[in-house]
């Protein structure tokens, strides 16, 4: 008597995962007073976004990469909002001396 494993993992699988990833994404960054923390669930939220992109890629597409090609888009956009995002709070810690989102008034007179 053997056992048979599954070959495959099935797609809710990739979806749940993705579910979690995407809503401890969104509470971090509602919750989060910290300008680095907010940067870190947006990014959580995007690799969700990824891992949906890929699991519906290798389900429905077969041979075609079209996921694929999104994924590798997303990842890019990602990368250049945290270099970006970095920057920019670089620059507030200089003047400010914090990354609390509560102390950047900027727009204020």
């Amino acid at each position: 008597m053997s056992l048979a494993l599954p070959t495959e993992i099935p797609l809710q699988a990739f979806l749940v995962l993705a579910a979690v990833l995407f809503c401890t994404g969104v509470w971090g960054l509602i919750n989060s007073r910290n300008a680095v923390r907010v940067l870190m669930s947006i990014e959580l939220m995007l690799n969700a976004v990824n891992i949906n992109l890929m699991a519906f890629s290798g389900y429905l597409d077969g041979q075609l990469i079209r996921g694929q090609v999104f994924a590798i888009f997303v990842i890019t956009v990602a990368a250049a909002e945290a270099a970006v995002g970095l920057a920019i709070l670089l620059s507030l810690y200089r003047n400010r001396d914090t990354v609390d989102m509560e102390r950047f008034n900027l727009l204020r007179w």
